[in-house]
Protein backbone atom coordinates (compact mmCIF):
# COMPACT_ATOMS: atom_id res chain seq x y z
CA UNK A 1 0.00 0.00 0.00
CA UNK A 2 2.81 2.42 0.89
CA UNK A 3 4.90 1.55 -2.19
CA UNK A 4 1.86 1.83 -4.45
CA UNK A 5 1.11 5.36 -3.20
CA UNK A 6 4.73 6.46 -3.49
CA UNK A 7 5.08 4.93 -7.00
CA UNK A 8 1.88 6.70 -8.17
CA UNK A 9 3.24 10.04 -6.91
CA UNK A 10 6.50 9.60 -8.89
CA UNK A 11 4.79 8.75 -12.19
CA UNK A 12 4.02 11.31 -14.89
CA UNK A 13 0.36 12.40 -14.73
CA UNK A 14 -0.50 10.85 -18.13
CA UNK A 15 0.52 7.33 -16.96
CA UNK A 16 -1.17 7.35 -13.58
CA UNK A 17 -4.54 6.16 -14.89
CA UNK A 18 -2.97 3.10 -16.48
CA UNK A 19 -1.06 2.40 -13.25
CA UNK A 20 -4.29 2.61 -11.23
CA UNK A 21 -6.01 0.11 -13.53
CA UNK A 22 -3.11 -2.35 -13.35
CA UNK A 23 -2.86 -1.90 -9.57
CA UNK A 24 -6.55 -2.72 -9.18
CA UNK A 25 -6.42 -5.63 -11.60
CA UNK A 26 -3.25 -7.33 -10.36
CA UNK A 27 -3.04 -6.38 -6.70
CA UNK A 28 -6.65 -5.48 -5.80
CA UNK A 29 -5.56 -2.09 -4.48
CA UNK A 30 -7.23 1.24 -5.25
CA UNK A 31 -5.95 4.81 -5.10
CA UNK A 32 -7.85 8.04 -4.63
CA UNK A 33 -7.72 11.34 -2.88
CA UNK A 34 -7.44 11.55 0.89
CA UNK A 35 -10.46 10.22 2.76
CA UNK A 36 -11.62 11.75 6.04
CA UNK A 37 -10.96 9.72 9.20
CA UNK A 38 -14.00 8.34 10.99
CA UNK A 39 -14.85 9.92 14.29
CA UNK A 40 -15.96 6.70 15.94
CA UNK A 41 -14.00 3.50 16.33
CA UNK A 42 -15.56 1.08 13.86
CA UNK A 43 -15.08 -2.60 14.41
CA UNK A 44 -12.80 -4.33 11.89
CA UNK A 45 -12.06 -7.99 11.31
CA UNK A 46 -8.95 -9.07 13.27
CA UNK A 47 -6.60 -8.95 10.28
CA UNK A 48 -7.23 -5.22 9.66
CA UNK A 49 -6.15 -4.35 13.18
CA UNK A 50 -2.86 -6.05 12.38
CA UNK A 51 -2.74 -4.03 9.15
CA UNK A 52 -3.21 -0.80 11.16
CA UNK A 53 -0.24 -1.77 13.38
CA UNK A 54 1.95 -2.51 10.34
CA UNK A 55 1.05 0.81 8.70
CA UNK A 56 1.77 2.69 11.93
CA UNK A 57 5.28 1.17 12.06
CA UNK A 58 5.83 2.03 8.37
CA UNK A 59 4.56 5.62 8.17
CA UNK A 60 5.16 6.66 11.78
CA UNK A 61 1.59 7.68 12.63
CA UNK A 62 -1.34 5.56 13.75
CA UNK A 63 -4.69 5.81 12.05
CA UNK A 64 -7.92 3.87 12.09
CA UNK A 65 -8.88 2.39 8.72
CA UNK A 66 -11.95 3.95 7.17
CA UNK A 67 -14.75 1.54 6.37
CA UNK A 68 -16.70 2.04 3.12
CA UNK A 69 -19.12 -0.08 1.08
CA UNK A 70 -18.73 0.21 -2.72
CA UNK A 71 -20.76 -1.97 -5.13
CA UNK A 72 -21.61 -4.52 -2.43
CA UNK A 73 -17.92 -4.76 -1.48
CA UNK A 74 -16.41 -3.60 1.78
CA UNK A 75 -13.28 -1.43 1.39
CA UNK A 76 -10.83 -0.21 4.02
CA UNK A 77 -8.93 3.02 3.32
CA UNK A 78 -5.75 4.47 4.80
CA UNK A 79 -4.07 7.82 4.09
CA UNK A 80 -0.44 7.25 3.09
CA UNK A 81 2.02 10.18 2.96
CA UNK A 82 4.00 10.72 -0.26
CA UNK A 83 6.46 13.41 -1.43
CA UNK A 84 3.51 15.25 -2.98
CA UNK A 85 1.13 15.05 -0.05
CA UNK A 86 -1.15 12.26 1.10
CA UNK A 87 -2.92 9.65 -0.96
CA UNK A 88 -5.68 7.26 0.10
CA UNK A 89 -4.97 3.58 -0.55
CA UNK A 90 -7.83 1.11 -0.27
CA UNK A 91 -7.97 -2.66 0.06
CA UNK A 92 -11.19 -4.72 -0.19
CA UNK A 93 -12.19 -7.07 2.56
CA UNK A 94 -12.49 -9.87 -0.01
CA UNK A 95 -8.73 -9.61 -0.71
CA UNK A 96 -8.09 -10.95 2.78
CA UNK A 97 -9.20 -14.56 2.47
CA UNK A 98 -8.99 -15.40 6.17
CA UNK A 99 -12.27 -16.40 7.83
CA UNK A 100 -11.61 -16.94 11.56
CA UNK A 101 -15.15 -18.13 12.23
CA UNK A 102 -15.00 -20.77 9.53
CA UNK A 103 -11.48 -21.68 10.54
CA UNK A 104 -12.61 -22.12 14.15
CA UNK A 105 -15.61 -24.17 13.07
CA UNK A 106 -13.43 -26.32 10.81
CA UNK A 107 -10.94 -26.80 13.65
CA UNK A 108 -13.70 -27.80 16.05
CA UNK A 109 -15.21 -30.23 13.55
CA UNK A 110 -11.80 -31.70 12.76
CA UNK A 111 -11.08 -32.05 16.46
CA UNK A 112 -14.41 -33.78 17.03
CA UNK A 113 -13.75 -36.19 14.16
CA UNK A 114 -10.25 -36.96 15.43
CA UNK A 115 -11.47 -37.26 19.04
CA UNK A 116 -14.33 -39.54 17.94
CA UNK A 117 -12.02 -41.74 15.90
CA UNK A 118 -9.47 -41.91 18.73
CA UNK A 119 -12.23 -42.67 21.26
CA UNK A 120 -13.55 -45.53 19.14
CA UNK A 121 -10.04 -46.93 18.71
CA UNK A 122 -9.30 -46.58 22.43
CA UNK A 123 -12.65 -48.09 23.41
CA UNK A 124 -12.06 -51.09 21.17
CA UNK A 125 -8.53 -51.45 22.51
CA UNK A 126 -9.94 -51.56 26.05
CA UNK A 127 -13.17 -53.47 25.47
CA UNK A 128 -11.63 -56.22 23.31
CA UNK A 129 -9.45 -57.58 26.18
CA UNK A 130 -12.36 -57.11 28.58
CA UNK A 131 -14.61 -59.14 26.27
CA UNK A 132 -11.96 -61.86 26.17
CA UNK A 133 -11.75 -61.68 29.96
CA UNK A 134 -15.54 -62.04 30.29
CA UNK A 135 -15.56 -65.05 27.93
CA UNK A 136 -12.64 -66.67 29.74
CA UNK A 137 -14.35 -66.05 33.12
CA UNK A 138 -17.48 -67.84 31.88
CA UNK A 139 -15.41 -70.81 30.74
CA UNK A 140 -13.54 -70.87 34.04
CA UNK A 141 -16.81 -70.73 35.96
CA UNK A 142 -18.06 -73.74 33.98
CA UNK A 143 -15.05 -75.76 35.11
CA UNK A 144 -13.30 -75.56 31.74
CA UNK A 145 -9.72 -74.49 31.17
CA UNK A 146 -9.57 -71.25 29.12
CA UNK A 147 -6.43 -70.21 27.34
CA UNK A 148 -4.22 -67.52 28.83
CA UNK A 149 -5.23 -63.97 27.96
CA UNK A 150 -2.83 -61.82 25.90
CA UNK A 151 -1.14 -59.32 28.19
CA UNK A 152 -1.45 -56.33 25.84
CA UNK A 153 -3.22 -52.98 25.86
CA UNK A 154 -3.31 -50.23 28.49
CA UNK A 155 -1.38 -50.72 31.70
CA UNK A 156 -4.48 -51.44 33.78
CA UNK A 157 -5.76 -54.01 31.27
CA UNK A 158 -2.34 -55.69 31.22
CA UNK A 159 -2.37 -55.90 35.03
CA UNK A 160 -5.92 -57.30 35.00
CA UNK A 161 -5.05 -59.91 32.34
CA UNK A 162 -1.91 -60.91 34.24
CA UNK A 163 -3.88 -61.37 37.47
CA UNK A 164 -6.55 -63.38 35.66
CA UNK A 165 -3.91 -65.62 34.07
CA UNK A 166 -2.36 -66.18 37.50
CA UNK A 167 -5.77 -66.99 38.97
CA UNK A 168 -6.62 -69.33 36.08
CA UNK A 169 -3.31 -71.14 36.55
CA UNK A 170 -3.96 -71.46 40.28
CA UNK A 171 -7.45 -72.83 39.60
CA UNK A 172 -5.98 -75.36 37.16
CA UNK A 173 -3.39 -76.35 39.75
CA UNK A 174 -6.12 -76.72 42.38
CA UNK A 175 -8.26 -78.86 40.08
CA UNK A 176 -5.24 -81.00 39.22
CA UNK A 177 -4.35 -81.33 42.89
CA UNK A 178 -7.95 -82.26 43.74
CA UNK A 179 -8.06 -84.90 41.02
CA UNK A 180 -4.70 -86.28 42.14
CA UNK A 181 -5.81 -86.19 45.75
CA UNK A 182 -9.03 -88.09 45.11
CA UNK A 183 -7.29 -90.60 42.88
CA UNK A 184 -4.55 -91.15 45.45
CA UNK A 185 -7.00 -91.55 48.33
CA UNK A 186 -9.11 -94.03 46.39
CA UNK A 187 -6.00 -95.97 45.38
CA UNK A 188 -4.47 -96.09 48.85
CA UNK A 189 -7.76 -97.03 50.52
CA UNK A 190 -8.29 -100.05 48.29
CA UNK A 191 -5.43 -102.07 49.81
CA UNK A 192 -6.50 -101.86 53.50
CA UNK A 193 -10.15 -102.29 52.51
CA UNK A 194 -9.29 -105.45 50.58
CA UNK A 195 -7.35 -106.81 53.59
CA UNK A 196 -10.24 -105.96 55.90
CA UNK A 197 -12.72 -107.70 53.60
CA UNK A 198 -10.51 -110.79 53.52
CA UNK A 199 -10.12 -110.70 57.30
CA UNK A 200 -13.90 -110.45 57.76
CA UNK A 201 -14.43 -113.51 55.57
CA UNK A 202 -11.82 -115.46 57.54
CA UNK A 203 -13.36 -114.39 60.85
CA UNK A 204 -16.60 -116.07 59.84
CA UNK A 205 -14.93 -119.47 59.88
CA UNK A 206 -11.90 -119.08 62.14
CA UNK A 207 -11.93 -116.08 64.52
CA UNK A 208 -8.37 -115.26 65.50
CA UNK A 209 -6.92 -112.36 67.50
CA UNK A 210 -4.26 -111.68 64.86
CA UNK A 211 -6.97 -111.05 62.22
CA UNK A 212 -8.66 -108.54 64.51
CA UNK A 213 -5.29 -106.91 65.18
CA UNK A 214 -4.62 -106.66 61.43
CA UNK A 215 -8.01 -105.01 60.92
CA UNK A 216 -7.18 -102.51 63.65
CA UNK A 217 -3.88 -101.70 61.92
CA UNK A 218 -5.70 -101.24 58.62
CA UNK A 219 -8.22 -98.93 60.26
CA UNK A 220 -5.39 -96.94 61.83
CA UNK A 221 -3.66 -96.70 58.44
CA UNK A 222 -6.88 -95.49 56.79
CA UNK A 223 -7.38 -92.98 59.60
CA UNK A 224 -3.85 -91.63 59.11
CA UNK A 225 -4.43 -91.32 55.37
CA UNK A 226 -7.70 -89.43 55.85
CA UNK A 227 -6.03 -87.23 58.46
CA UNK A 228 -3.23 -86.39 56.05
CA UNK A 229 -5.76 -85.48 53.36
CA UNK A 230 -7.57 -83.20 55.80
CA UNK A 231 -4.22 -81.66 56.78
CA UNK A 232 -3.52 -80.96 53.11
CA UNK A 233 -6.90 -79.27 52.73
CA UNK A 234 -6.42 -77.23 55.90
CA UNK A 235 -2.99 -76.21 54.67
CA UNK A 236 -4.69 -73.76 52.28
CA UNK A 237 -5.90 -71.66 55.22
CA UNK A 238 -3.93 -68.63 56.37
CA UNK A 239 -3.01 -68.36 60.05
CA UNK A 240 -2.36 -65.08 61.82
CA UNK A 241 1.21 -64.86 63.20
CA UNK A 242 1.87 -64.44 66.90
CA UNK A 243 4.99 -63.47 68.85
CA UNK A 244 6.91 -66.71 69.52
CA UNK A 245 10.17 -67.53 71.29
CA UNK A 246 11.80 -69.64 68.58
CA UNK A 247 14.19 -71.47 70.93
CA UNK A 248 11.41 -72.61 73.27
CA UNK A 249 9.13 -73.41 70.33
CA UNK A 250 11.73 -75.62 68.59
CA UNK A 251 12.46 -77.47 71.83
CA UNK A 252 8.73 -78.20 72.16
CA UNK A 253 8.60 -79.52 68.58
CA UNK A 254 11.71 -81.66 69.13
CA UNK A 255 10.31 -83.09 72.36
CA UNK A 256 7.01 -84.04 70.68
CA UNK A 257 8.63 -85.90 67.77
CA UNK A 258 11.89 -87.32 69.12
CA UNK A 259 12.34 -90.94 70.23
CA UNK A 260 15.09 -92.73 72.17
CA UNK A 261 16.64 -94.33 69.06
CA UNK A 262 16.70 -91.09 67.02
CA UNK A 263 17.25 -87.90 69.04
CA UNK A 264 16.54 -84.44 67.65
CA UNK A 265 19.25 -81.85 68.33
CA UNK A 266 18.11 -78.21 68.42
CA UNK A 267 20.40 -75.34 67.41
CA UNK A 268 18.84 -71.90 67.81
CA UNK A 269 19.61 -68.55 69.39
CA UNK A 270 17.01 -67.17 71.78
CA UNK A 271 14.73 -64.47 70.43
CA UNK A 272 11.16 -63.69 69.48
CA UNK A 273 9.61 -63.54 66.03
CA UNK A 274 6.10 -63.22 64.61
CA UNK A 275 5.22 -66.64 63.14
CA UNK A 276 2.11 -68.69 62.35
CA UNK A 277 2.74 -71.01 65.25
CA UNK A 278 0.34 -73.89 64.52
CA UNK A 279 1.10 -73.95 60.77
CA UNK A 280 4.85 -73.96 61.46
CA UNK A 281 4.39 -76.77 64.00
CA UNK A 282 2.55 -78.89 61.42
CA UNK A 283 5.13 -78.18 58.71
CA UNK A 284 8.10 -78.99 60.92
CA UNK A 285 6.31 -82.06 62.25
CA UNK A 286 5.89 -83.46 58.73
CA UNK A 287 9.54 -82.79 57.90
CA UNK A 288 10.69 -84.41 61.16
CA UNK A 289 8.50 -87.47 60.57
CA UNK A 290 10.06 -87.90 57.14
CA UNK A 291 13.55 -87.53 58.59
CA UNK A 292 12.87 -90.03 61.39
CA UNK A 293 11.32 -92.50 58.93
CA UNK A 294 14.09 -92.44 56.32
CA UNK A 295 17.06 -91.84 58.63
CA UNK A 296 16.44 -94.13 61.63
CA UNK A 297 18.99 -94.53 64.39
CA UNK A 298 20.81 -91.34 63.36
CA UNK A 299 20.54 -87.91 64.97
CA UNK A 300 18.31 -85.35 63.28
CA UNK A 301 19.14 -81.64 63.54
CA UNK A 302 16.55 -78.91 63.96
CA UNK A 303 18.38 -75.69 63.12
CA UNK A 304 17.26 -72.05 63.13
CA UNK A 305 19.29 -69.37 61.34
CA UNK A 306 18.06 -65.79 61.75
CA UNK A 307 19.10 -62.17 61.29
CA UNK A 308 17.29 -58.83 61.31
CA UNK A 309 15.49 -59.49 57.99
CA UNK A 310 15.41 -63.24 57.37
CA UNK A 311 14.75 -66.38 59.33
CA UNK A 312 14.91 -69.97 58.18
CA UNK A 313 14.40 -73.23 60.02
CA UNK A 314 15.89 -76.46 58.74
CA UNK A 315 15.48 -80.18 59.38
CA UNK A 316 18.76 -81.95 58.58
CA UNK A 317 19.11 -85.72 58.45
CA UNK A 318 21.71 -88.29 57.37
CA UNK A 319 19.37 -90.52 55.37
CA UNK A 320 19.55 -91.58 51.72
CA UNK A 321 18.48 -88.12 50.50
CA UNK A 322 16.62 -87.30 47.29
CA UNK A 323 18.12 -86.98 43.81
CA UNK A 324 18.05 -83.35 42.59
CA UNK A 325 15.91 -84.23 39.55
CA UNK A 326 13.26 -85.82 41.82
CA UNK A 327 12.97 -83.03 44.40
CA UNK A 328 10.20 -81.08 42.66
CA UNK A 329 8.15 -84.22 42.05
CA UNK A 330 8.27 -85.08 45.76
CA UNK A 331 6.12 -82.03 46.53
CA UNK A 332 3.22 -83.44 44.51
CA UNK A 333 0.51 -85.34 46.45
CA UNK A 334 1.01 -89.11 46.77
CA UNK A 335 4.53 -88.97 45.31
CA UNK A 336 7.03 -91.33 46.96
CA UNK A 337 10.53 -92.49 46.15
CA UNK A 338 9.41 -96.07 46.82
CA UNK A 339 7.08 -97.08 43.97
CA UNK A 340 5.68 -100.04 45.94
CA UNK A 341 3.76 -97.66 48.26
CA UNK A 342 4.19 -100.13 51.11
CA UNK A 343 3.39 -98.60 54.52
CA UNK A 344 6.50 -100.31 55.86
CA UNK A 345 8.83 -98.28 53.61
CA UNK A 346 7.08 -94.90 53.78
CA UNK A 347 3.97 -92.88 54.40
CA UNK A 348 1.14 -91.82 52.11
CA UNK A 349 3.23 -89.35 50.11
CA UNK A 350 1.37 -86.28 51.40
CA UNK A 351 3.89 -84.92 53.91
CA UNK A 352 5.85 -82.62 51.61
CA UNK A 353 2.67 -81.59 49.75
CA UNK A 354 1.19 -80.47 53.09
CA UNK A 355 4.37 -78.56 53.93
CA UNK A 356 4.30 -76.71 50.59
CA UNK A 357 0.61 -75.78 50.95
CA UNK A 358 1.26 -74.48 54.47
CA UNK A 359 4.17 -72.44 53.11
CA UNK A 360 2.07 -70.99 50.28
CA UNK A 361 -0.73 -70.04 52.64
CA UNK A 362 1.64 -68.22 55.02
CA UNK A 363 4.09 -66.69 52.55
CA UNK A 364 7.01 -68.99 53.29
CA UNK A 365 9.43 -70.76 50.98
CA UNK A 366 10.35 -74.46 51.21
CA UNK A 367 13.55 -75.81 49.69
CA UNK A 368 15.15 -79.24 49.73
CA UNK A 369 18.93 -79.51 49.39
CA UNK A 370 21.45 -82.31 49.52
CA UNK A 371 23.39 -82.45 52.79
CA UNK A 372 27.16 -82.03 52.31
CA UNK A 373 27.76 -85.08 54.57
CA UNK A 374 25.03 -87.15 52.97
CA UNK A 375 21.33 -86.93 53.60
CA UNK A 376 18.82 -84.15 53.11
CA UNK A 377 18.33 -80.55 54.23
CA UNK A 378 14.75 -79.26 54.34
CA UNK A 379 14.56 -75.51 54.93
CA UNK A 380 11.53 -73.30 55.61
CA UNK A 381 12.32 -69.62 55.02
CA UNK A 382 9.90 -67.40 56.94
Amino acid sequence: MVLSAQAWAELPPQTRATFEVELLTRHTLALRVVVPQTAHDEWHPPFFYLLEDALARRIGTRQHLTHEKIDEMIWYWANVPTNKGQLAVGVPQSRIDSQPGMALLASVLSGLVLAGGFSIWLARRITAPLAQLAEASVLLGQGLSPGLLPETGPREVIALSRRFNTMAQQVRDLLTARTTLLAGVSHDLRTPLARMRLALELLKFDPKPDLIERMERDIAQMNRLIGNVLDLARGLEHESPVATNLLEFLYEVAEDFSNPTCPINVTCLPGQRMVARFALYRALGNLLQNALRYAPATPVELVCETDHEHCRIGVLDRGPGIAPEQIEAMFEPFQRLDPSRSPITGGSGLGLAIVRELARANGWQVTLLAHPSGGLQAWITL
